[in-house]
């Protein structure tokens, strides 16, 4: 017999996913597998399904399922690429991306959500993640150039660090922007030197910690 949030979930993607566009099979696949609930806390987990953000303590937040399905879709993962994401939170995105991809390098800057979300994808199951804990506001250090970026607060202009460690053909995925003025960009590198850049939609969420630039003194 399905529970209350079994049908929330089926809810949350027939009456809330699917009627914003986000038709990818593979896409709406995991998002139906990857169980929301086990990641957010009890308290929380009658508004696992709503379709807005929710409190993951340490003054962050998880994405909306619409918006989280609008970002995987835009990025057409595929199986054999390596993705790199800023913003680990309590993991779900993450387990999302797992999913989709060969493997996921996650970054978060508050250490306490890492050991969270490192728990959250035992529990799920998902073993192709390594877990770092840092400042990844201006860039992160990589062994080898990645397949895909995504970043799940917004910049205020992308850094260049990012743009440098994609594989060429490689993409990233930014919220761009400030205040109630953002644009999700796809960004593709499409030569060793050159990259284009396609607005996909508007939205507003959370400002990336740390990433937007100081302000100059001036005497």
């Amino acid at each position: 017999m399905a529970t209350t949030l079994d049908i929330a979930h089926f809810n949350m993607l027939e009456q809330q996913v699917r009627p914003s566009d986000v038709l990818d099979p593979r896409v709406l696949t995991v998002l139906k597998d990857i169980v929301r609930t086990r990641f957010v806390d009890e308290e929380f987990s009658g508004l696992a399904y709503a379709d807005t953000e929710l409190p993951i303590g340490y003054g962050q937040t998880m994405l909306s399922p619409v918006l989280q399905g609008r970002l995987l879709q835009a990025l057409n993962i595929q199986p054999d690429e390596k993705v790199l994401e800023i913003g680990t939170g309590n993991g779900y995105f993450t387990a999302l991306l797992a999913t989709l991809a060969k493997t996921v390098i996650s970054v978060e800057i508050v250490p306490e959500l890492s050991v969270i979300a490192g728990r959250n994808l035992a529990k799920t199951g998902i073993d192709n993640v390594m877990l770092y804990v840092g400042d990844a506001s201006r860039g992160w250090p990589l062994v080898d150039r990645v397949d895909l970026i995504v970043a799940t607060a917004a910049f205020v202009s992308v850094p260049n660090d990012y743009l440098q460690s994609l594989q060429i053909g490689g993409r990233m995925l930014a919220i761009v922007g400030k205040g109630q003025n953002m644009q999700v960009q796809l960004i593709r590198r499409v030569a060793e030197r050159e990259w284009q850049t396609r607005t996909v939609f508007e939205t507003v969420i959370s400002a990336m910690i740390n990433a937007e630039p100081k302000p100059e003194f001036e005497f």
